[in-house]
Formats: structure tokens, C-alpha cells, sequence
């Protein structure tokens, strides 16, 4: 018997390795390439896969599923493809063999045409996370990244006619009105001041530096002297003020919130403001005064500043960016790293979306299964332990950017961190829709305590009704998303997580003034067969619509802030009820929560609502706006196949954000996401902002959501630069430009502000920031191309960068020849802009076109 258990054991053995050996040796290409949008007249993609086996061993016959990623619903173009499809849930999908698919041995390629249900535009739109499962053993096979490959043919990929990718033309003609401006004629505090006057005279710092402050100073004074310390390489002391006359001092007088002066001469700095945030802000003024060359050293021997007085205060109170980690995870360091950006450039509000279908991401210590199940993402095992991978996280679990979570000392130090900068940090709590990690990470809690016989405990968290037959899908493909707010066990859980923030944020020392609830993209169908919904409307209660049930919910969560000391926050549905008008259905503002100090982000500027923002704060909402076309900072540059970030709002370069008029932005912004001109109708009927409506607009924020954003240089670039012009438009006053009637001027007044705000980053702020906090990862734009009488003329951006060219089709290096005037045409001829640390960015040739 022995004999024979050593044997099976050996057989055993010997399957084990050669399943092994056969999963070390299968190893796919993929290769992703769009043909064709509008294909067969509707607004459909056709794309093709190739795949191809560089492994050892033939992918067979059957046997295995081969997961991926897609946002796009696919089906195959034709009947007789290799591969059956299934699409699992939200952006998940998995081929299968079908019955005519013969294997795949080494060496030999297949194509699979697929149709998807709506636009491609970018590389953005591709399929990606491949990996493959073998139906018996269950182990995984990881692939490498998918390849792509550009449309063949651009017209059959325009979506509608003028749809063209930009060209290097394109952005010629962008740039040939930009000015270059001398460094000495810049403004040299950054975002621009309400006042600034250079008074001719300058100031040496050197290590001996000394800072003093008044009462009430004293936090601000310790952050500039670790500023200044990491500048010259040693300890600066920081000490309330005496008899002597430190080199920076900090005093106090009775000037608003936030406001301040500067005064630099020969004799000292001096920064007087009413309050700390003011005597901060005054501080990142003096930083940005720094010659932006000093922070590539912690050694410098002594710095001169230019002497200035300055008087400043914000336009606007709340100046916000919101960072999505929920569907891909940035780590602490990260976010510590941004809170130091954004305070360089007066950004006060921290608007951190922490949770959504795709990961929670905050500890939650008396819910526990948040994070254990909520914030790990990996193939699905059927345990309910983890979340299915999205975004191409793949199939490891714990792996990033699709898992990970902020543990609650994280949270706090992150707090702390920000607070100490005068951040507040709002925390998003998505719901009632986008809910899915929640529903998830509580399904598991309820089998946890259902096993031990617990029914009450199991029940007690519940965010769906297990009952529930509700047929909906998302946007993003989701069909079990929501939470069915009819059920009492979802208050429980909402009061829990408030309370367990609550309790963060108090041990941090931090403010908390609201919690945002969300509250968007909640799909037709949600809670109308479930039996909680059913019941409510059966017992004499005044809910019998699902709208009614929407209005409670959100009333309940108002309330119960409110006895916490807290207003709510949401997105701009939570002031919105849905109507029809002229047989189309229409958002019109809901009465129920005007004039309650409810605070709504605007996004949806598009199709109808170019004036909802407007309509909101006349009805009395507290409106942030947060337009998609203008700060969603997830969106593409501009139209390239290859430039990334999405686009289905449009396409956002740095101008966009800088030339919004917050009061009046359609007197500028007069295109749809399509970049179409809005019709005179539009323009007309759209709702103007009243004097109580312009009281009611809280302030300016960009958005950043993660679905793209692999790591922390994809995130980079997308950000910045275009938070400067965020930060710019936030914080200093209404430009001449924009408060200019006569179109001619006006257009003039707006081309040289655009020209001395891209001049200030090229020279100044970028080069700042390949060195501040570590530095930065920005985008660096394309050179622009003109051919004219057989030259090739080039031109930036952003002055103060470097054009490099080749003439052989190789990539330009710092090494290649600096373009400083036009040359003759070649078509080999390669272009590429360089940063002053020798940075480059894509490259533009004559036939990108």
C-alpha cells in the first residue's frame, strides 16, 4: 500500500509539473488595432485583436477561458470567429474556444474582428489585462501589456465629419500667437496677485537666515524654515519675535481669511496677514519668488530674491481638486506629494473620492471586510473574498494600482499632513449608485456571519436585498452596483462609516466640516422589484415612486449630518429631479434641498446643460463647478491616437481651463464636446447667473479620475500642467479679458495674458517643479509644425523650452540640434520639445497628418 501511495504520489507529482511546465511555456501576444468607427452607419467600433504565441507550448483546443478588460461591450464581427465572448460585469469580459477554433501552436497568429458598442477615439478605448484560466487546474497565465497599432485609415475613424486627429499644423497655429516674453518682465509670484509692484530693490538670503513670527504664527514659521533649510542643505531656527530683526518675519494684523501682504526690500522680508492661512499664503508667494534653480540643490550659498510689495487675497474661497483612487490606487507617498503642489499654488480643498464599484479604499475599523474584500482586486475564486479585476489590474491579488487602501494611521497622518497646509480634506463616500466594493465587502460580512448562526449581525450592514429581481446597468456596465437605499440596514451603515471618519478626523486634529455622498449616475431600473422598495410603498408612507425614494434618502442622510454637526456634499444630481418637457426628458432643479446649505458639484456641462450650474445656484444650491469639458483633467490634451486619457468630454489643453470666465462662461466656451460651435438657441435660452445665483458659486474645482492612470508619472501628467491654470483661475482676480465687452479687444487682452501665463510656466514653474517636492512628472506639449515655400518651420508652447530636431527619421536626444530657425524639407525630418532638465516630449514629423 505504501508502494502503491509513493507511485500516485509520484504520477501526481509528475502531472503537477508538467502543468507547470505548460503554463511557464504558453505566453501570448496581443496586439489591438481600430479599424472603423460608425461602423455600418451606427455609432459602433470595428477593432481587431491579433493574437499570437511566442510560447513554447500550444494553447489547445479547449480547456480555458482567456479573461480581459475592455470598456466596451464587444460582440464578434462575423459568426465564424475563433472565440466565443461573455461579458462578465463592468468592464470584464472573457473569450472562450469556440467550436471551429482549432489551437494555437507556436509561431502561428490569429484575428478576431470585434464590434464594440459605441466611439473608439485612443489608446484609451484598448482591451488590456489578458490573462488565461484553465478550466480544470485553475491556474493563471499572466500576458504582457497589449500592443497597439494606429487606424489604418483616419477618415473611416472620424466620428463625425471635421473629426480629424490634431496635426502638427494643428498646433503650429495654436502657438504662433504666443509671445516670448523676458524672464524680468514676468510676474514673478505665482498664481497672479491682486497687486504686485517691483520696487527695485533685492535681498540675499544665505544659510544664517532667520524667521520670526507672532503668536498665532508659529506652525507656518516652521514649515518656511524646513522650506528654506532644504535649500541651503542646513537646520533654520524659526522663533517668536524679540528685540532683534529676524530676515523673514511674520506678523499679524487685521487683513480677511486668507488675504495678506509681502514686502521684500533690502532689509527683510516682511508677511503680514489676519489669519494663519493668510501668513501661509503670503509664504508660498516668497517661495515662488525663489529662483526656480535653487530647488535642484540643498546646497546653494545664498539666494536672491527681487524685492516686491504685494497684496493679495483669493477671488474664490474654495479652490478644490477631487482624486479618485477608488478604481486605481496612488499609495500615501503620493498623496502627500500632491497635498505639497497644492499648497504651493493656493489650492485649499482636497475632494478624495474613496470608494466606488471598483475599490474602497479608506479603513473603516468596525467594518473591517471594506478594505479586507473592498480593496483587493484579482480573479474571481468564488469566495467573495476579493473584487474582480478592472482597469487590466490582472489577477494577483494585492497588487497595484488595483489594490491597496489607506489604513487609518495613513488616513490620519494624510490629514494631519494637509491640515498643517491649510487643506481640508473632504471625504467622498459614493452612493447610492457607483457602490459596488461596499456591496460587495458587506455580502462577505453577511456569509461571514450567517456561517456562525448570527442572522442579526449578518443582516445588520446589508446594502442589497437578496431578493431583489431590479434589471439595470450602469454606465460603466455594472448590473448590481447600487445600494437599495428602501432597506433600514443601509442607514446603519452609512451612520457607522460617518461616525468611524468622524472619529479619524478628531484624532488627526483635523477639520471636518461635510462628507460628499455622491449621488451620480444612478441607472434606470434600480429598486422598482425590490421587495424593502415594495413594502415602503405599502405601508402608508408617501414614497411610491422611485423618485420619492431618492428624495428620502438623500433627506435621511442630510438629517443625519446634520445632527453630526455636517452639511452634505454631492455631485449635482443630489439637487436634480427628472422631468419631461416637449416629450424629452430634462433635469430641472428639485426644490427639497434649496436653500439648506447643500453643496453640489457641477459637472455635466453638456447636451442641454451647458446652464446647469447656473440653474442650480439661482435655486439656491451651494455649486461647485466642476465642469467635465473644461477641469475634468482625465481628459485627453487633444485628439491623438496615442495621447492618453479619455475624452468623452471633450478634449481639455491648457487654455481650456485658463480662459474660463466662472460668472459667465459661455461668453468664451461656446463648444460642445465634439468641439462644435453651440447652437444660437443654446446660446440664447441658456440661464443666466442672477446676483443670489453668483452668491451661491462656491468655487472652482478639477476633477481626476483614475480609470487610465497606471502609476504615479501617468497621473503626473495628466495633472500638471493644467492644474496651474486651475490654480490661476481659483485664485486671482477676474482678468481684464474676461470683464472686456468689445470682442476685438478683448481677444487681444486674452492673447497676452494667455502668452505671459504660458511664458511664467515655461521659465519659471515647470523648471520649479522638476525639482520641488521631489519632482514632478508634466506633460511637455508637441512641437508645432508649419511647411511654407519648402521650409519647415517649429514652435512651442510654452517659451523657455527647446525644440530638438533630426534629419535621418531617429528620435531627437539632448544630444540633437536645437531648431532655432526654419530648415529645408525632409521628410525625414523628427521634432521633439525638451524641458530645461532635459526632459522630452512625443515627437511630431511632417506626415503626422
Amino acid at each position: 500500500m505504501k508502494f502503491l501511495y509513493i507511485v500516485l504520489l509520484s504520477v501526481l507529482s509528475s502531472a503537477a509539473l508538467a502543468q507547470q511546465q505548460k503554463n511557464s511555456d504558453l505566453d501570448l501576444a496581443i496586439t489591438w488595432q481600430p479599424l472603423e468607427n460608425n461602423f455600418l452607419k451606427d455609432e459602433q467600433g470595428l477593432s481587431v485583436l491579433t493574437i499570437k504565441n511566442v510560447g513554447k507550448a500550444t494553447l489547445p483546443k479547449t480547456g480555458w477561458k482567456l479573461f480581459f478588460n475592455f470598456i466596451r461591450v464587444i460582440t464578434p464581427k462575423t459568426a465564424n470567429q475563433p472565440f466565443e465572448v461573455a461579458h462578465i460585469n463592468g468592464d470584464l469580459s472573457c473569450f472562450m474556444p469556440a467550436k471551429n477554433f482549432g489551437g494555437l501552436k507556436p509561431g502561428e497568429s490569429l484575428t478576431y474582428e470585434m464590434l464594440s458598442n459605441s466611439w473608439m477615439v485612443n489608446t484609451s478605448d484598448a482591451p488590456q489585462g489578458f490573462y488565461l484560466v484553465w478550466d480544470k487546474s485553475k491556474e493563471i497565465v499572466p500576458f504582457k501589456a497589449v500592443a497597439f497599432v494606429a487606424p489604418p485609415d483616419q477618415k473611416k475613424f472620424f466620428r463625425v465629419g471635421g473629426d480629424v486627429e490634431t496635426t502638427p499644423e494643428m498646433i503650429y497655429t495654436a502657438n504662433q500667437n504666443i509671445a516670448d516674453i523676458s524672464e524680468s518682465k514676468l510676474t514673478k509670484v505665482f498664481p497672479t496677485p491682486v497687486g504686485y509692484v517691483e520696487n527695485g530693490k533685492t535681498l540675499t538670503l544665505t544659510p544664517d537666515v532667520t524667521i520670526g513670527y507672532e503668536p498665532g504664527f508659529e506652525s507656518e514659521a516652521n514649515l518656511l524654515a524646513q522650506e528654506i533649510g532644504k535649500l541651503f542643505g542646513k537646520k533654520i531656527g524659526a522663533s517668536k519675535l524679540g528685540k532683534a530683526n529676524p530676515t523673514i518675519s511674520l506678523l499679524k494684523n487685521d487683513a480677511a481669511h486668507e488675504a495678506y501682504t509681502l514686502n521684500i526690500s533690502e532689509k527683510g522680508v516682511v508677511i503680514k496677514a489676519g489669519s494663519s492661512a493668510g501668513a501661509f499664503y503670503g509664504i508660498q508667494s516668497l517661495k515662488t519668488l525663489i529662483d526656480p534653480a535653487a530647488f535642484a540643490s540643498n546646497k546653494n550659498k545664498s539666494i536672491i530674491l527681487t524685492g516686491v510689495d504685494v497684496t493679495d487675497a483669493p477671488r474664490f474661497g474654495y479652490r478644490g481638486f477631487m482624486l479618485d483612487v477608488a478604481r486605481n490606487f496612488q499609495p500615501k507617498a503620493q498623496i502627500l506629494k500632491l497635498l505639497d503642489v497644492f499648497a504651493l499654488y493656493k489650492i485649499n480643498t482636497l475632494h478624495f473620492h474613496l470608494n466606488d464599484d471598483e475599490g474602497w479604499r479608506l479603513e473603516i475599523p468596525t467594518l473591517p471586510e471594506l478594505t479586507s474584500v473592498g480593496a483587493k482586486r484579482a480573479h474571481l475564486k468564488g469566495d467573495g473574498g476579493n473584487l474582480q479585476s478592472a482597469y487590466g489590474s490582472g489577477p494577483y491579488i494585492d497588487q497595484l494600482p488595483g489594490s491597496g487602501y489607506y489604513s487609518k494611521e495613513d488616513f490620519k497622518e494624510i490629514l494631519r499632513y494637509a491640515a498643517a497646509r491649510h487643506i481640508r480634506i473632504i471625504p467622498e463616500i459614493e452612493t447610492p449608485g457607483h457602490a459596488r466594493a461596499a456591496i460587495k465587502a458587506m455580502d462577505k460580512r453577511y456569509q461571514t456571519y450567517l456561517a456562525k448562526g448570527d442572522k442579526a449581525a449578518a443582516e445588520q450592514y446589508l446594502l442589497r436585498h437578496l431578493e431583489d429581481k431590479s434589471v439595470y446597468r450602469s454606465v460603466q456596465k455594472w448590473n448590481d452596483n447600487v445600494i437599495d437605499v428602501a432597506l433600514p440596514s443601509v442607514y446603519n451603515f452609512l451612520e457607522t462609516v460617518t461616525d468611524d471618519i468622524i472619529e479619524m478626523y478628531k484624532e488627526a486634529g483635523a477639520p471636518l466640516e461635510t462628507i460628499h455622498f455622491g449621488g451620480d449616475e444612478v441607472p434606470k431600473g434600480v429598486w422598482e422589484q425590490s421587495p424593502a422598495f415594495n413594502a415602503l410603498k405599502q405601508n402608508g408612507s408617501n414614497i411610491k415612486t422611485t423618485t420619492d425614494l431618492w428624495d428620502d434618502y438623500f433627506g435621511k442622510v442630510s438629517a443625519m449630518l446634520k445632527k453630526k454637526g455636517l452639511y452634505l456634499s454631492g455631485w449635482e444630481e443630489v439637487g436634480l429631479k427628472k422631468a419631461v418637457e416637449n416629450g424629452k426628458s430634462k433635469w430641472l432643479v428639485n426644490e427639497k434641498f434649496s436653500n439648506q446649505n447643500v453643496q453640489v458639484n457641477v459637472w455635466n456641462n453638456l447636451l442641454g446643460n451647458e446652464d446647469l450650474a447656473y440653474r442650480l445656484a439661482n435655486g439656491n444650491y451651494k455649486v461647485i463647478i466642476s465642469f467635465v469639458s473644461t477641469f475634468y483633467f482625465d481628459m485627453a490634451y487633444f485628439k491623438k491616437f496615442e495621447e492618453p486619457g479619455f475624452y468623452w468630454g471633450g478634449f481639455t489643453e491648457l487654455d481650456k481651463p485658463f480662459s474660463f470666465i466662472p460668472y459667465d462662461y459661455l461668453k468664451n466656451q461656446q463648444k460642445n464636446y465634439l468641439g462644435r460651435q453651440l447652437s444660437e438657441k443654446v446660446l440664447k435660452e441658456a440661464e443666466k447667473l442672477t446676483a443670489t445665483g453668483r452668491n451661491n458659486i462656491v468655487g472652482l474645482q478639477g476633477q481626476l479620475w483614475s480609470e487610465t492612470i497606471k502609476n504615479t508619472d501617468n497621473l503626473e501628467y495628466l495633472l500638471l500642467p493644467r492644474l496651474l491654470a486651475l490654480a490661476e483661475r481659483a485664485w486671482s482676480r477676474s482678468p481684464d479679458w474676461a470683464e472686456e465687452n468689445e470682442r476685438t479687444k478683448a481677444k487681444q487682452l486674452y492673447e497676452n495674458s494667455l502668452s505671459n501665463f504660458y511664458n511664467i510656466l515655461g521659465k519659471r514653474e515647470l523648471k520649479r517643479l522638476n525639482y520641488y517636492a521631489g519632482g514632478f512628472n508634466y506633460r511637455i506639449p508637441t512641437p508645432g509644425l508649419k511647411v511654407e515655400n519648402g521650409k519647415v518651420s517649429a514652435n512651442v508652447q510654452l517659451p523657455g523650452f527647446a525644440i530638438r530636431y533630426t534629419t535621418d527619421g531617429s528620435i531627437p536626444t539632448l544630444k540633437s540640434q536645437v531648431y532655432t530657425q526654419p530648415i529645408s524639407v525632409n521628410d525625414q525630418l523628427v521634432f521633439r520639445t525638451f524641458d530645461h532638465q532635459g526632459k522630452g516630449s512625443s515627437v511630431s514629423k511632417l506626415n503626422d497628418r
